[in-house]
């Protein structure tokens, strides 16, 4: 049954996403899945998949991307990752989209390093419980390698745990929740969760949040963060089952004060869903019929919202906000095939590249100020379409990353990631979109990036 979904955990239907992606990799459909996987934020998870629709046009365009043999831009600074105690994780992380390191940009000057540190079979910390990771973070200066400040944190798992916010503070998930920190690596409580905090979203502005957490369905009430949490709008609450363990509720809040202004309900079989955000709401995607598909921007507090129009595509979209007004579209044109696409916030088509047919799990980090976007994907030997099983670390070419500039799409800067890391966090924007810094060839690589104008909604 084809289900119309919005983003916000409204079902028309009785067929959940979640089902239909596992029924995608139980028939060995995984490469067209997972290479349209989630492309919001960096380091996020892959999104869910939908009812069965045709994979691309009768005969599409094939682009097959290379992997580059090396980085094609201006290499300013080297950091070796040798001096920060960096070693390489085995294989065995590979194809499970871990977050075991994290690169961000402070300011122009300074990068925050993170990454798995490992504990020993019997050398774990008391009170560590399983499943938690030992994480190092490093504050250091790019044009020296100098560590500024370092210390060390326990997450409470393998999931992304480090958001960067605009003024070089970062968010980071703890056991409890959200704990604030500095650049000089200094916590205090953010948000504290009433269940298991599984991941949150902001808009390019980062005036809202959206946190997602697992619950006990008969939870009631917010343990408030240091300003208080008043009360918030229940929206499209749905009744738990008795088998239910329990509910993922979606919090959207003001960032600023943890004020919040919606809340959703849905069971945990429906698990996690993306919701690209800028600072006026969240898109919502909804399948019509065929290959026609509805965008709509929805307000924060609820009401009407209004539609930015009809995109064609055989495949389910991903997108992301790359600034407050511009939108990135990965889709299956019926025409031309897999395309990268950009619009403005009303609608309006800005740009549009030809996407390759071999990229898997890409993941969009916009800088700051919304002029440059960088994505980064697995490259597969073959286009995804060749594979009848599951896809595994010895069908990959690599791991690349490619950087456009969000006003026209031009490319500025091609680079090879080594080693792969599947689940994102080897590449950063600065704040200004001047300068890139990889993980590639035993180091932290900063690029220097031409000028370039800047796109609608840049800062």
């Amino acid at each position: 049954m084809l289900v119309r979904r919005t983003e916000m955990g409204n079902v028309e239907g009785i067929e959940s996403e979640v089902t239909v992606k596992r029924a995608y990799i139980a028939m060995g459909l995984a490469g067209a899945w997972l290479a349209l996987g989630s492309m919001v934020d960096a380091r996020a998870q892959i999104g869910f998949g939908i009812p069965p629709l045709p994979s691309g046009p009768p005969n599409p365009p094939k682009v097959l991307d290379h992997y580059p043999d090396k980085p094609s831009g201006q290499l300013v600074f080297t950091i070796p990752l040798s001096t920060l105690g960096f070693s390489t994780p085995g294989d065995n992380y590979l194809m499970r989209q871990q977050s075991v390191v994290s690169l961000d940009f402070v300011d122009e000057e300074r990068v925050l390093f993170t990454f798995h540190v490992a504990s020993g079979l019997r050398s774990r910390r008391p009170g560590v419980e399983e499943g938690e990771q030992r994480i190092r973070a490093m504050v250091i200066e790019v044009s020296t390698g100098k560590v500024d400040a370092q210390t060390e944190w326990v997450v409470p798992d393998r999931s992304r745990y480090l958001w960067m916010l605009n003024d070089g503070h970062f968010l980071l998930r703890t056991k409890e929740g959200l704990d604030e920190g500095d650049p000089q690596l200094k916590t205090k409580s953010y948000w504290r969760s009433p269940g298991k905090l599984m991941w949150i979203q902001m808009d390019p502005k980062q005036e809202y949040i959206i946190t997602n957490s697992l619950e006990p369905a008969t939870a009631t009430g917010l343990r408030g963060g240091p300003a208080g949490t008043p009360k918030a709008k229940k929206v499209g609450v749905t009744k738990a089952q008795p088998e239910e363990q329990g509910l993922l509720v979606a919090r959207t809040m003001r960032r600023a004060t943890r004020e919040v202004v919606r809340e959703t309900r849905v069971p945990w079989t429906s698990q996690k869903n993306d919701w690209p955000m800028n600072s006026e709401g969240y898109v919502e995607r909804m399948h019509e019929k065929g290959a026609n598909w509805a965008l709509k921007l929805s307000s924060y507090s609820g009401g009407e919202g209004r539609d930015l129009g009809q995109l064609e595509s055989t495949c389910m979209p991903a997108y992301s906000f790359v600034s407050d007004a511009e939108l990135l579209v990965r889709r299956c044109d019926p025409a031309q095939g897999w395309v990268l696409e950009a619009f403005s916030s009303a609608g309006k088509p800005m740009w549009q590249r030809k996407a390759a047919v071999n990229a898997m799990w890409p993941l969009v980090i916009p800088s700051r100020d919304g002029t440059r976007v960088a994505q980064e994907s697995l490259l597969l030997k073959h286009a995804v379409e060749r594979y009848k099983r599951m896809i595994g670390a010895g069908d990959l070419l690599g791991q690349s990353v490619r950087v456009f500039n969000a006003a026209d799409g031009s490319m500025l800067l091609e680079a090879p990631l080594t080693p792969v890391f599947d689940g994102g966090g080897n590449v950063a924007t600065s704040p200004t979109g001047r300068r890139v810094a990889i993980l590639n060839a035993g180091a932290i690589q900063v690029f220097e990036l031409p000028s370039v104008s800047k796109s609608p909604g840049a800062r």
